[in-house]
């Protein structure tokens, strides 16, 4: 008979988690990212890389000390797919690296993937797609994915880096969101937190979002849109009403037709003696009850544009010229940061009628 040993709770010294973007993803922890291909995955997560060389803040959080990455992917060419994306998004690229796979593919019980994130001091671990680092594990049975799960979560403990795993969605719509991970239960139940990628088409063919669909450390964090430009361009857009079914499914609840049929007349009637300042729209929208992101949707749906004069914007109601590439535009680059960045940041001029949605933010 072995030896019983016994942990008494008392004796556990608390640790508090850190969040590289609270409540979304924690340090220590493991993360997955959920989504169709094409939804903006990647590019996502390649702009929350490129902050954190940067040491800014991730999506409005915390500003933090720049800090190495690691992103690990069997998809994306590194010359002419990973590297072109990250200098657009103003990355530091000496602070990203990738394990070299040349001589043995890497899997998830991969000691190198420990003795990277030590080398480096990296806090943040990105692996696109967690399905292709099974290391020939059933990724539908338990029994081989969840030691896995189990030795990558222990990794990330015992480094404290932020371990995320992107990957796709199965076509069961019939599932919850949760179960819609391609694989095993045992993937989203390792992880801290899910977060579930989607298109918000009915509002522009260019707009994402994602919604924290599992969430063990914090409160479930709000749904966040973000909008993407033919050549990659990529803007935060803030809170957003979307829903999981909208997101997955594309389906309008009447709540939502109502809330935002409102917010067109609320705007319609505030236009009505003139143009007017976003951020007294926005303040006053939301004296009314109406978050900015269902402004924002609502606007896009009315002859309403955003005009810049001077350095404050406005509402004006006139026809809206609609999607355009950021190329059309004529910001400076910053060479500090790359193509599309001034002074550091992505330039808002990434996105036109999302020129509507994000400009106003950025300004």
């Amino acid at each position: 008979m072995s030896e019983l040993k016994l942990i008494t709770i008392r004796d556990v010294e608390t640790e508090h988690i850190n969040f590289l973007w609270r409540p979304y993803i924690a340090y220590g922890k493991l993360t997955v990212v959920q989504g169709d291909p094409g939804d903006g995955k990647t590019t996502m997560m390649l702009a929350i890389a490129a902050a954190v060389t940067r040491g800014e803040s991730v999506g409005g959080g915390d500003k933090t000390t720049p800090a190495d990455v690691i992103f690990q992917t069997a998809e994306d060419g590194l010359a002419d797919t990973i590297k072109p994306r990250l200098e657009h998004l103003g990355a530091d690229c000496n602070r990203i690296h990738v394990i070299d796979e040349e001589d043995r593919t890497l899997s998830l019980a991969d000691e190198r993937i420990e003795a990277s994130i030590v080398r480096t001091d990296a806090k943040l671990f990105i692996i696109d797609p967690l399905q292709a680092y099974l290391g020939g594990a059933d990724m539908n049975g338990t029994g081989g994915v969840r030691p896995l799960m189990k030795r990558l979560a222990a990794v990330a403990e015992d480094t404290g880096a932020a371990i995320v795993l992107i990957g796709h969605l199965n076509k069961n719509a019939s599932s919850k969101s949760v179960y819609r991970g391609l694989g095993s239960i045992d993937i989203p139940a390792a992880a801290r937190s899910v977060l579930t990628v989607g298109r918000l088409t009915d509002v522009d063919e260019n707009m994402r979002a994602f919604i924290q669909t599992k969430s063990n450390l914090a409160p479930a964090g709000k749904p966040r849109a973000f909008g993407l430009d033919p050549a990659n361009g990529f803007c935060w857009l803030g809170d957003c009403d979307v829903t999981i079914e909208e997101l997955l499914d594309g389906k309008k609840e009447e709540k939502s037709a109502s809330q935002q049929d409102l917010a067109k007349a609320f705007i319609t009637g505030l236009l009505a003696g003139g143009d007017v300042a976003s951020d007294d729209v926005y303040a006053k929208g939301a004296d009314a009850g109406f978050p900015a992101i269902t402004l924002k949707r609502a606007k896009s749906k009315l002859p309403v544009k955003s005009e810049k004069r001077g350095k404050e914007w406005f509402w004006v109601w006139e026809q809206a010229q609609g999607y355009q590439s950021a190329q059309q535009r004529d910001a400076a680059p910053d060479s500090a940061h790359g193509a599309g960045y001034v002074n550091g940041k992505l330039a808002a001029e990434t996105l036109d009628t999302l020129d509507t949605l994000a400009l106003e933010d950025a300004s």
